[in-house]
């Protein structure tokens, strides 16, 4: 087929693209959740990845493409390179588009050449957030933060570029107005509390990094304050009182790993 008359199927205005590393479990769920959307899916593949994720994409009819890992500001902007529609919707391999957000996504993309024109003013779009509907421990989290948990994940692959430097909570560079979509997508977040812990080490090490190079050191008053406002701002401003004991332990958690972000780089001084 034609590349280039492949692009002009509608189907294949956007791509899809999943950046995953050893998501054996996910991969197949999370690109079957797009089939109606898209018949474009690429599977950009971390270099280290050990389990079957590249032969389930390649079943579900994904492109698979391996690449060294530096940071995900990187890969993104690999991804964006290698994609062959006029948009790029970004997902992670445990997040699932739902119909609405499908039907959604259509009318605000329509090609003039469909049944109807795009909405007034979203021709000149470069981007759109989406919510995202976080579910943990198989309950979805409301409140401290995590929804509308707003991710800026729909670009007009030409109007998009990630700055490389910013090594973790990446967030694209736009060259255009954005907006927002109205349904979320649903993000399965962490099942375990073991995960929780490990990805919240990961980031508090990468944060504490960061302060460190922007010549910041920890005071003694980081240790109490920091923490502190943490929690409130989870608990009480986000109102994770709302979600029960489970918005209790993630705000409370929360504020440990802020705690812990700061001794990480008193220990860097």
């Amino acid at each position: 087929m034609n590349p280039q008359s492949k692009i002009q199927n509608p189907k294949s205005k956007i791509t899809t693209v999943v950046i995953a590393r050893d998501e054996a479990k996910h991969i197949a769920a999370c690109l079957a959740s797009v089939r109606s959307l898209t018949d474009d899916l690429l599977v950009l593949l971390d270099d280290r990845t050990s389990d079957d994720t590249a032969r389930l994409a390649e079943a579900a009819g994904a492109r698979v493409k391996i690449s060294h890992f530096v940071n995900f500001s990187a890969q993104r902007n690999r991804a964006l390179q290698a994609a062959g529609g006029d948009w790029v919707l970004f997902l992670d391999a445990d997040e699932r588009l739902t119909p609405a957000l499908i039907a959604e996504i259509k009318q605000r993309l329509a090609a003039p050449t469909l049944s109807q024109p795009p909405p007034v003013g979203e021709e000149s779009l470069a981007g759109y957030w989406i919510a995202r509907r976080n579910y943990m421990f198989g309950h979805w989290v409301r409140h401290a933060g995590w929804y509308p948990d707003y991710q800026l994940r729909l670009l007009r692959r030409s109007a998009a570029l990630y700055d490389e430097s910013r090594e973790v909570h990446e967030l694209a560079q736009l060259s255009g107005p954005d907006a927002k979509l109205r349904e979320p997508l649903i993000h399965y977040n962490y099942e375990t509390w073991a995960q929780f812990r490990a990805k919240q080490r990961y980031y508090t090490a990468f944060e504490a990094r960061i302060l460190y190079q922007q010549g910041q050191r920890a005071r003694l008053r980081n240790f109490v304050l920091q923490p502190l406002r943490e929690f409130c701002r989870r608990y009480i401003s986000l109102k994770g009182w709302k979600d029960g004991r489970l918005g209790l332990a993630l705000s409370l958690a929360m504020g440990w790993y802020e705690w812990r972000k700061y001794w990480l780089l008193r220990r860097m001084s």
